[in-house]
């Protein structure tokens, strides 16, 4: 009996991608990906990352990590679904430990459940062997133990404050920020991992799909490497319960699941970067199942420098979207943004207005609320949906718990972690419940702070403004 194949109501786009060493041709009818073009990579950066050794599978990694990237943002999600196909093909110097089933089945895996796509890649031998970079000198303890990824976020800067009070030089900051005069600053300081090696361009268009789920590999990948570089046996996850957990708990319409920060993702991870690199690495959650405004306090109260929290960023948008009269602001109305209001607030702490292009979230409107200095073009429908969907988001996380029908989602997710964690499910449960009851009194409590006409309490009650 023949078995038809069933037609999908929304066909999944698919992409092909050839990565290249140079200009020469590539593969009939593949998009190309050129080493120095659409990735390149920093010299002066790279060498960071070789502080014993030149080790091929350091670069091989980031290579994939940056191929990755580049088909993650330059393929467009479909509308009304939210699945692709994404075929890679990429020059290695050992595929034939690339290509093996231990290695290749955890990169699929991994891939896949973070970003809800299918994924294939193979691997093919390089034509050209990658220079060693300089040696680099650091004077590293011999007995570190763990590294934290470090960028400009508030929960970056608390938890490496934090754990930097008790685990002192045997903790490693692996440096994820943007800023190039801030890498090159730290790399002529010969301080180790100053900032990620490489740099990922579209072309001569620009990318068009914002999802970029890819983001929670490339830095669990980067992290990852450095323990293996350092021989840690632990990557800390900065994360409090909120943005690990939040995120794959309240989905947006179509939208897979977020894991990006998420214990079950980093499990796939662990079991990749062992097959891959033949070292185990734990992530650990510090902060799992405190709320970010109760680590920051926790960060006030008991660091020394407790007060640089203010200097942090969280913003999601480009700075050329968000900035009044040319200066640099945050929005304060993304999802990010009112995480880190919401946090302040719940912290019993403040900040200028001016530290976000929405001054005034206590206004009648969406527009009313914005500095005066903002111009009104800038005002755009993108910018609104933003900020509709980062409130609803944080809404929707405060009335998790009171709904009967989310019952069974949250015993499945406390199964999940408690698998996942090493835990009894009961005590997941118990520690889910007191974030998610906790995470609800912030959330109103910040909102009552704001009044009863805040366009941003319209919005949570359904009413536009």
């Amino acid at each position: 009996m023949r078995v038809e194949e069933k037609t999908e109501l929304f066909p999944r786009p698919s992409l092909n991608v050839n990565v290249m060493e140079n200009a020469t041709r590539g593969r009939k009818g593949w998009m190309r990906c050129q080493v120095g073009r659409n990735v390149e990579f920093s010299t002066e950066r790279l060498e960071t990352y070789c502080i014993a050794k030149w080790e091929p599978v350091v670069y091989n990694a980031m290579l994939v990590a940056a191929a990755i990237e580049f088909a993650d943002r330059v393929q467009r999600r479909p509308q009304m679904s939210w699945q692709r196909n994404l075929q890679l093909v990429i020059p290695v110097h050992d595929p034939r430990h690339w290509n093996s089933k231990p290695v290749s089945d955890a990169l699929h895996e991994v891939l896949n459940f973070l970003m809800g796509d299918r994924w294939s890649i193979e691997f093919c031998k390089r034509k050209k062997s990658v220079s060693a970079p300089s040696q680099g000198q650091f004077n590293l303890p011999a007995d570190l133990s763990a590294v934290i990824p470090f960028s400009d976020g508030l929960d970056s800067r608390c938890v490496a404050g934090i754990l930097g009070r008790e685990m002192g030089d045997k903790l490693i900051r692996v440096r994820l920020g943007k800023k190039g005069c801030d890498g090159q600053a730290l790399s002529r300081m010969r301080q180790p991992f100053t900032s990620v090696p490489y740099h990922v361009r579209a072309g001569k268009k620009e990318f068009v799909e914002s999802s970029a789920r890819s983001r929670g590999f490339k830095f669990a990948l980067i992290s990852g490497l450095a323990a293996y570089l350092t021989k840690a046996g632990q990557v800390i996850v900065p994360e409090s319960g909120q943005g690990a957990l939040g995120p794959a708990l309240v989905t947006v319409g179509q939208g897979y699941e977020d894991y990006r920060s998420h214990p079950l993702f980093t499990e796939k991870m662990e079991r990749f970067l062992e097959a891959l690199l033949q070292h185990k690495v734990r992530f650990r959650f510090t902060q799992l199942w405190l709320t970010k405004a109760e680590t920051l306090r926790m960060f006030v109260d008991e660091c020394k420098d407790g007060s640089s929290w203010a200097g942090t960023w969280s913003c999601w948008q480009q700075t050329r979207h968000v900035s009044v009269a040319g200066k640099k602001r945050q929005c304060g109305i993304c999802a990010a943004c009112l995480l880190r209001r919401l946090s302040v607030h719940g912290a019993g702490l403040s900040e200028p207005k001016e530290t976000y292009v929405w001054e005034n979230l206590s206004a009648p409107s969406f527009e009313a609320g914005a500095a005066g200095a903002f111009g009104k073009k800038k005002l755009t429908t993108a910018l609104r949906q933003y900020a509709i969907a980062g409130a609803l988001h944080l809404d929707d996380l405060a009335q998790l718990r009171k709904s009967p029908a989310n019952s069974g989602m949250l015993g499945l997710c406390a199964f999940q972690l408690g698998r996942s964690l090493g835990l009894a499910e009961s005590d997941v449960r118990s520690k889910l419940d007191r974030l998610l009851a906790q995470h609800e009194k912030e959330w109103k409590d910040f909102m009552d702070s704001l009044g009863r006409t805040s366009f941003l309490g319209n919005w949570a009650k359904g009413v536009q403004s």
